[in-house]
C-alpha cells in the first residue's frame, strides 16, 4: 500500500515525516490564496460609478433637473438678471437674498440662472428642518442642498472655493403674509457675515422681486402648524384659486433679481473671532441694501404680471 501511495502523491507534494522527532504536533499544509480584493473597490469593475458628491450633490440630477425647469424659468417666471457681471467667475463667495413665498420659488430661479449662465455650481444652505423630510430632503441635498452650518458654509467657501447660496431671513422670510412682502426681516445674528470674514470670500447681494406674489400667504393656521411640527402652516392664495392644485402651483409673476456689488472685508481670514458689534453692522448693513433695491425695484414695477 505504500507503493500505491507513493505513486498517487503528487511528485510537488512536500513529504512530512510525522515520526520524526523534530516534526511538530501538527503539520500545516500551505493552500493556495485567492488574490483579495481592496475593500475600497467593488468585486464587480461593472458596477456603475455614483456622481453624488461629499455633499449629496449629483450633477446627473442637477442636469435633468435645469432641463424640467428650464420652461417654467424662462416662460412661466420670465426671470430677467440685472448686474449678472458682479457674480464672480471663479472662487468662493456667499450670495445673500431675500426670502419669500409659502414654498420658497426664488432658490431654484436663482440656482438655475447661475448655472445655466455663469456656468458654476451653487449650493443652496437651507434649515436642518427641511433637510429632514423624508424624500424631500434627500432629493433637495441631489441638486445642491447643503444643510445650514458653520462648518458646512466654511468648507464650501474656503476649501472648495464654491458659491453658495444663504436667506439670512430663514422661516421668518418665507413665513411672510401678503400685507407684509418685501418688508426684510432680522438677518439673524449676522452669523453669514462671520462665515464670509473667516473663509475670506466676499457677500454678493441679491435683490428679488416677483417670489413674493407667487405663492402669497393670506394667513397662518396655528393649530395645523403645532399638529404638524411645523414653524407655521400656510393658508394660500394659490389654494384658494387652484384647489389642491394650489399646493404646488404658482402664480406666473414676472421675476427680477439684481444682484448688487460685491461686499469685501478687511479683515484678516482665518480668525478663531471677529468683532460682534462689526457683525452685526455689516449684516445690518447687507439688509438695508437689499432693502432698498427691493424699494427701488418695486417703484419702477408696472405689472406683478408682466414686470
Amino acid at each position: 500500500m505504500a507503493g500505491v501511495a507513493e505513486r498517487t502523491r503528487p511528485a510537488d507534494e512536500a513529504t512530512i515525516d510525522l515520526t520524526s522527532p523534530a516534526a511538530p504536533s501538527r503539520a500545516l499544509v500551505p493552500l493556495p490564496r485567492r488574490p483579495e480584493t481592496p475593500i475600497d473597490q467593488p468585486a464587480d469593475s461593472d458596477l456603475r460609478r455614483s456622481d453624488v458628491d461629499r455633499w449629496g450633490r449629483s450633477e446627473r440630477m442637477r442636469a435633468l433637473l435645469r432641463t424640467l425647469y428650464d420652461p417654467m424659468y424662462r416662460y412661466w417666471f420670465r426671470v430677467e438678471w440685472e448686474g449678472f457681471e458682479h457674480l464672480p467667475a471663479q472662487g468662493g463667495a456667499l450670495l445673500v437674498a431675500n426670502h419669500a413665498g409659502a414654498i420658497p420659488s426664488d432658490a431654484p430661479a436663482i440656482m438655475h440662472g447661475i448655472e445655466t449662465q455663469l456656468g458654476r455650481p451653487i449650493y443652496g444652505l437651507a434649515e436642518h428642518l427641511f433637510r429632514a423630510l423624508p424624500v424631500v430632503g434627500t432629493m433637495w441635498s441631489r441638486v445642491g442642498g447643503v444643510t445650514a452650518n458653520p462648518d458646512n458654509a466654511y468648507r464650501l467657501l474656503h476649501d472648495e472655493h464654491q458659491l453658495v447660496l444663504v436667506f439670512p431671513e430663514g422661516t421668518k422670510g418665507t413665513g411672510k403674509t401678503f400685507g407684509e412682502r418685501y418688508h426684510l426681516r432680522r438677518f439673524g445674528r449676522g452669523g453669514f457675515v462671520e462665515i464670509a470674514m473667516r473663509a475670506g470670500v466676499p457677500i454678493v447681494p441679491l435683490a428679488v422681486v416677483g417670489a413674493e406674489e407667487s405663492m402669497p400667504i393670506l394667513w397662518k393656521h396655528g393649530r395645523l402648524a403645532k399638529l404638524a411640527n411645523l414653524p407655521y402652516f400656510p393658508v394660500t392664495a394659490n389654494m384658494l384659486a387652484f384647489g389642491p392644485l394650489g399646493l404646488v402651483t404658482y402664480f406666473p409673476t414676472k421675476f427680477k433679481i439684481r444682484v448688487l456689488p460685491p461686499v469685501h472685508f478687511d479683515v484678516d481670514a482665518g480668525q478663531e473671532r471677529y468683532s460682534r458689534s462689526r457683525v452685526m453692522a455689516e449684516s445690518e448693513r447687507i439688509r438695508r441694501q437689499i432693502q432698498a433695491a427691493l424699494y427701488d425695484m418695486l417703484r419702477t414695477r408696472r405689472s406683478v404680471w408682466f414686470g
